[in-house]
């Protein structure tokens, strides 16, 4: 007899098969027992009648539930039944009985989210939460194969860093060998930039770390990231790049998930408009339509959620900002043509960011004139630092710049010091490399509160 998968039922009709799981629910009606059986593929509903199968309706009656079985019988079609099949069961083995003194604690009910969390290895087992497991699992396929199609490399960045790469205050600390401190990584970025000046074209992907309390879902202390970065690309590649590699996460789930996506009750319609060319306004489009939504928003002034939120319901998502003020840039990060108060980085909002990504600074001189100001009066007399915290860039970095081969420049970053400037509170940072090139983050799939 053949042993399937249940998301294969519909194959097999009208077949004797063999399935392999556990039983998930079990209501009894008389003389007729209806099982529901789910194997990590999906679920179907078994029907045992006492009159033609007394061995296995003497068997099931009463199993409790989560016991581990082996159901034999033919699979035929049910409208009315989960996925539109149903098994008939002749026979079944009990692999394994839950006992009825200690029962599988997550019922077919309702549990608060505490509580579900407490027992998240056995939440994992209900439709909703394995279903949001495979949908993490197609977009990861998905991802990777279309970086891999631009031309890519993926390289893998340690897990343990010696120096901050966002910020030192959602650092987790570690106690490494010999006393020594080290970090859990908050990006594969910097490692990245010095492969890509190797490879040419590179992405990280893997997991990140963020000392966050936050519980909210900008605030994650564990997630997976997708970083790229490239060498002489413009703006307009690598918004495109990130056009494209979201419409591929959208579309391979849209085509290869649908079950998922209905268990999940998403509205598909939505999703089926994830296609490039997204819309795309300036920033000061993007503060024109929150001043028109009684937004007080001004130029130089960053977006948050409510503003995403805004422009995301005013304009078909997701909408990407091409340009933004370099008060909210880094020294590294290149200046905009021909507005040179906006410099080429931009993010993709649908609603709430989704990603975002810049162009790096090429011009050796403009990292150094950068370095040694502490600010920069524009044409309109707007003051409008080039680098957040430029005193402290002073005092703590040393820069040595050498002209590589080609026409890209070397940037040495040696002590303790961020790109933004910010102290870091460990080893000196290791040599990295820039280059004409790019950067990008799509923040993905969170590992706590699925």
């Amino acid at each position: 007899m053949t042993t399937i998968a249940i998301e294969q039922a519909g194959k097999y009709e009208g077949q004797e098969v063999t399935l392999k799981g556990w039983l998930y629910n079990l209501r009894e009606s008389g003389k007729l027992l209806f099982p529901i059986f789910r194997d990590g593929t999906g679920i179907i509903q078994g029907v045992c009648a006492l009159k033609e199968n007394p061995g296995a309706f003497e068997s099931l009656k009463g199993l409790t539930q989560e016991s581990s079985v082996i159901v034999a019988g033919k699979i035929r079609a049910e409208k009315r039944a989960p996925g539109g099949y149903e098994i008939g069961v002749t026979k079944i083995q009990i692999v394994q009985k839950v006992s009825e003194s200690t029962p599988f604690p997550i019922q077919l009910k309702e549990h608060g989210v505490d509580f579900l969390l407490d027992q998240r290895h056995l939440w994992i087992r209900t439709p909703r939460q394995a279903a949001i497991l495979r949908v993490r699992a197609e977009a990861i396929r998905a991802a990777r194969e279309f970086m891999d199609g631009q031309g890519y490399t993926i390289a893998d960045a340690p897990m343990f860093t010696p120096a901050a790469c966002e910020g030192t205050s959602t650092l987790f600390e570690v106690n490494y060998i010999d006393d020594q401190k080290a970090y859990l990584t908050q990006s594969g970025q910097l490692y990245a930039e010095a492969l890509a000046m190797a490879l040419g074209k590179v992405y990280t992907f893997g997991p990140t770390f963020r000392a966050e309390k936050s519980k909210t879902r900008r605030h994650l202390t564990e997630f997976w990231m997708l970083e790229p970065e490239a060498a002489y690309v413009e703006i307009d590649e690598i918004m495109a790049l990130g056009e494209g590699l979201v419409s591929a996460i959208v579309q391979g789930v849209l085509k290869n998930k649908p079950r998922e996506l209905e268990t999940l009750k998403r509205d598909t319609s939505k999703l089926e408009n994830v296609k490039p060319p997204f819309p795309r306004i300036s920033y000061e489009e993007a503060v024109a339509v929150l001043n028109k939504n009684g937004n007080p928003a001004k130029f130089g002034d960053d977006f948050g959620g409510d503003e995403e939120t805004i422009i995301s319901s005013s304009i078909r998502p997701p909408c990407a900002h091409p340009s933004l003020p370099h008060l909210h840039q880094s020294f590294l990060h290149a200046a905009g043509r021909p507005a040179p108060r906006t410099g080429p980085r931009f993010r993709h909002d649908c609603p709430g960011r989704l990603r975002r990504n810049h162009r790096r600074q090429p011009a050796h001189s403009r990292l150094r004139f950068a370095a040694e100001a502490p600010a920069r009066t524009q044409p309109a007399g707007r003051v409008l630092p080039v680098v957040s915290r430029p005193a402290a860039l002073r005092k703590r970095a040393a820069f040595r710049f050498r002209h590589g081969p080609g026409a890209h420049r070397r940037l040495d970053l040696r002590h303790r010091t961020h790109s933004r400037g910010d102290s870091l509170p460990s080893h000196d940072l290791p040599r990295v490399s820039l280059g004409r090139g790019s950067s990008a983050f799509f923040p993905l799939f969170p590992q706590s509160g699925i």
